[in-house]
């Protein structure tokens, strides 16, 4: 049984991989959610074919018209668009002639394929190695993309003269490249001339200013490695074995800096490193693709993909919100729909926030006029109060009212003959005082007090 680990997986920043397999399909698996989430298969481009064996894969990883090159088993090389699968051209017999065995008896096993374009009219520029060191470069044009085999200059060299080539590596700035495999030195070649400029032994780290001494070696467990890949700060390398270890190194030491946690149980037989995001992905017999993180060497997703695996390329300029085009195979008009959609959905949601945006603005605008509406009542009814109670006091005041007004003439009289009768009775109370200046009140003459004054007034009066 393969050894196994579960790993609990956080999930992965936005990404987007294409994987290979020895059926022949190209596998496109992305992570959209954000920050993280799950990788899932989104696409599968081609027919299941054991004949046509995906053995390498590179991917110019452009801005614009980006390219994804395979090799295949039968000795093809296609050119395809990574972004739906379509193919832009295939070139025939790219190792050896046919009467030299083909495909069967020397197949192809590395390809790269150049980011840089020397013109417009250039569809793209590969190198490719077949197994016993037969290495070619071509160029295809665009307008010779469908004429296959005669596409563009050819220039084809030996790698070596015995042994079997297992990988082909180019440097960042695409003006060297290296071969390496099992029974053969590693060499390295100067692209522009394809001349041989350095060679020497496998499995260590040389610098070639110290000709044939190794500067530092490298021990790691007893597998052999089966894939290199080197990180952006151009120190640090990731290593696969054949049982499935995977782990990093710091070459200016040679000290281990990690192995990565969660174990693979198949041979790795593809590194890639993500150029911007701390991420590396991993393929290989076990069938699964592997995003990991390079600061905790945590598992960050595993996609089970059925086949056993060859290569991963990564596009590192996948974007979640940039629509993503869709398989050519798809009818034309229902892409066209699916756009509409988007659009319609897009336009519709600017509406939907503008409209909201207007209800807030009308619903302040109501309150703020119910506000001053209020105000203004309660400044009216302050003043219409106040000119009333002004009025009233008029009135009592002046005590006239319109001749007209029988209600204003009663109130008057009325008024009248309560100043006459006040007058009276202050007269009346003046008289009523006795000899010595007493006052006779009114509660006096309640009480039967009055009858008393009045005969003193009486008396008085005699008198």
């Amino acid at each position: 049984m393969p050894r196994t680990s579960v790993v609990e997986s956080p999930g992965c920043p936005p990404l987007r991989a294409l994987t290979t397999d020895i059926l022949g399909l190209v596998k496109v698996v992305e992570a959209r959610t954000n920050p993280a989430g799950a990788a899932k298969v989104v696409e599968t481009w081609g027919e299941p074919d054991a004949s046509r064996a995906i053995v390498a894969a590179s991917l110019a990883d452009r801005a614009a018209d980006p390219v994804l090159a395979v090799a295949r088993k039968n000795g093809v090389v296609e050119l395809l668009n990574p972004l739906n699968g379509d193919a832009l051209a295939a070139v025939k017999n790219v190792g050896p002639a046919p009467d030299d065995g083909g495909a069967e008896g020397d197949p192809l096993v590395a390809l790269h394929l150049f980011t840089r374009q020397a013109s417009d009219s250039m569809l793209g520029t590969f190198i490719a190695c077949t197994d016993k060191g037969k290495a070619s470069m071509r160029s295809i044009m665009k307008e010779n993309a469908a004429s296959g085999s005669d596409a563009g200059p050819s220039t084809m060299w030996d790698v070596c003269s015995s042994g079997n080539v297992q990988f082909c590596s180019v440097d960042r700035g695409e003006s060297y490249a290296m071969f390496g495999g099992k029974g053969i030195e590693v060499n390295l070649w100067d692209i522009a001339s394809c001349s041989k400029t350095w060679s020497a032994k496998s499995v260590r780290l040389y610098d070639t200013a110290l000709q044939r001494r190794p500067a530092i070696s490298v021990d790691f467990r007893e597998a052999p490695i089966k894939a290199v890949a080197a990180d952006p700060n151009g120190h640090d390398v990731y290593i696969g074995t054949g049982t499935g270890d995977l782990a990093s190194f710091d070459m200016r030491t040679g000290k281990l800096l990690g192995c990565y946690i969660g174990k693979c149980s198949g041979s790795i037989r593809s590194i890639v490193r993500h150029p911007e995001l701390p991420l590396i992905a991993s393929c290989g017999l076990d069938s699964y693709l592997r995003i990991w993180d390079t600061n905790t060497r945590q598992l960050l997703s595993a996609v089970f993909l059925k086949q056993h695996l060859t290569t991963v390329v990564i596009d590192s300029h996948f974007s979640v919100e940039e629509p993503v085009e869709t398989n050519s195979k798809q009818p034309e008009f229902l892409v066209e729909a699916e756009a509409e959609i988007r659009k319609e959905k897009k336009k519709s949601k600017t509406i939907e926030e503008d409209e909201a945006e207007a209800a807030v603005q009308k619903e302040k605008k109501k309150k703020k006029s119910k506000t001053v509406e209020e105000d203004e009542a309660e400044v009216w009814k302050e003043k219409k109060k106040k000119k009333s109670k002004t009025i009233e006091q008029d009135e009592e005041l002046v005590g006239v009212v319109d001749d007209n007004n029988s209600e204003g003439e009663m109130y008057a009289s009325k008024e009248k003959k309560k100043k006459k009768k006040k007058k009276s009775r202050t007269t009346e109370e003046d008289k009523e005082r006795d000899s010595d200046g007493e006052l006779c009140t009114t509660k006096r003459r309640k009480s039967g007090e009055r009858s008393k004054c009045m005969k003193k007034s009486k008396k008085q009066h005699i008198a």
